[in-house]
């Protein structure tokens, strides 16, 4: 892939640069030369002042594959990625079967090998993510896998988190967690508050996901040296207990995902079931709690938790709907639009946590935007209006509550593995 792309604005946190007006040369892959009015034999294309950025990276997502292909397949999910302004993601075990053993993290390399978006593993902390017993860690450690869960569940016995904490300070694992004490939100369908007393709708107590995360926060000091990471923080509690962490010198870090900045317990009055997620949406001052954790860097990352489920998953009352919107081809609209169109936070805090927080938590190479570095870009069109459309969704499954929502701001084309995607739709 030779191509030259004109007066782009560069951000790029591990260089600290910040430029406008700048012409970026890319041949077979490499960064070849950065400069204004470059001369160049090769195709160029005038991105218009638009934002070129290291390759945004998603470190929560469900591909469903293997097991669930219904719903999501790496090839479908990885296009959306791609159109959402993913160069790379991190796909989590829930799978059938679970991602407990190398035979598993294989499948999925074979079947991602040669694609624009990279694909890291994410296994699980115990075997079948039952929550009784460990899972390979040697093996998987072996296969390359750097982060493991037992995602939509929580490890209940503590026991157990303790001796993952063991063995994840051993092979050097961010260990995440799903945060949620079960014995409290067994039969529930939303937060609990005065929107589900009002609808009759069994709530889901935000105090269930806060005892886990300071079971978990305290088991992590007590073993000492542990990488332990919060999948998908959605309380102001929550929000409290990691920075007094952080202050305490445990090494922790958290993401939060676009519609838990973005929506209420109310949306669940005018989305229903595609409004149901795990952890639910919550109340606008936990919303507060978590742009406040954006701002002073308690909160590290932003992650979509893009779960997929098919029509007859969500086309139904909404006790009995699945948990989980799509989310790899809002997120970054939400985020332009709620955050930095805002005023919340900065452009550059923004490319921090959608690209180079994550890739560091993960221990992923940092990607720099300079010559003879491999190109690894999103580029985004920050000011134009548009609105996302049912018929325009790459992924396979369309269960999101963001259909006719309108955005400041969108993705426009990825450069990775030395190729080209431009999904600007004028």
């Amino acid at each position: 892939m030779d191509i030259l792309l004109q007066n782009c604005r560069i951000i790029d946190p591990v260089t600290d640069r910040d430029e406008d007006g700048i012409d970026l040369e890319i041949s077979n892959g490499i960064i070849t030369a950065i400069g204004k009015k470059l001369k160049s034999k090769h195709t160029s294309k005038d991105l218009q002042g638009a934002l070129v950025a290291p390759g945004f990276f998603d470190m929560h997502v469900h591909l469903r594959e293997p097991g669930q292909e219904y719903k999501e397949t790496i090839a479908t999910g990885t296009n959306a990625a791609a159109h959402g302004g993913f160069t790379g993601l991190c796909c989590m075990p829930n799978t059938d079967p679970p991602i407990s053993d190398p035979f598993v993290v294989s499948y999925i390399r074979e079947k991602a090998k040669g694609n624009i978006v990279d694909v890291e593993i994410c296994g699980t902390m115990t075997k079948g993510r039952k929550g009784d017993e460990l899972a390979p860690m040697q093996a998987l450690a072996d296969a390359g896998v750097k982060m493991i869960s037992d995602d939509g569940n929580a490890v209940a016995n503590a026991e157990v988190m303790r001796r993952v904490f063991e063995y994840g300070k051993m092979f050097d694992f961010l260990c995440t967690e799903h945060c949620e004490e079960a014995t409290m939100t067994k039969g529930t369908g939303m937060h609990e508050g005065k929107v589900s007393t009002k609808l009759g709708i069994p709530g889901y107590p935000s105090v269930a996901e806060d005892i886990v995360i300071a079971r978990d926060l305290l088991i992590a000091e007590y073993v000492g040296d542990v990488r332990y990471h919060v999948a998908h923080l959605s309380t102001r509690n929550a929000v409290r207990l990691v920075r007094e962490a952080k202050a305490r010198g445990v090494k922790v870090s958290a993401e939060v995902t676009p519609h838990h900045f973005t929506l209420t317990d109310e949306a669940v009055e005018r989305h229903q079931a595609n409004a149901k997620m795990n952890p639910p949406l919550r109340e606008q001052q936990d919303i507060e709690a978590i742009i406040s954790g954006l701002q002073d860097g308690t909160i590290d990352c932003i992650s979509t938790d893009h779960a997929p489920h098919a029509d007859h998953e969500k086309n139904t009352d909404i006790m009995s709907a699945a948990y989980g919107i799509i989310g790899s081809e809002t997120a970054i609209g939400l985020g332009l639009t709620y955050l930095v169109h805002s005023g919340k936070i900065s452009l550059r805090t923004y490319v921090e946590v959608s690209s180079t927080n994550p890739r560091r938590l993960m221990k992923l190479l940092p990607i720099k935007i300079a010559v003879g570095e491999k190109a690894n870009l999103t580029i985004i069109d920050l000011d134009t209006e548009w609105t996302f459309r049912s018929e325009d969704i790459c992924s396979k499954s369309k269960n999101t509550p963001f259909i006719s929502a309108k955005f400041k701001g969108r993705p426009i084309g990825i450069v990775n593995n030395g190729q080209f995607l431009w999904t600007r739709k004028d």
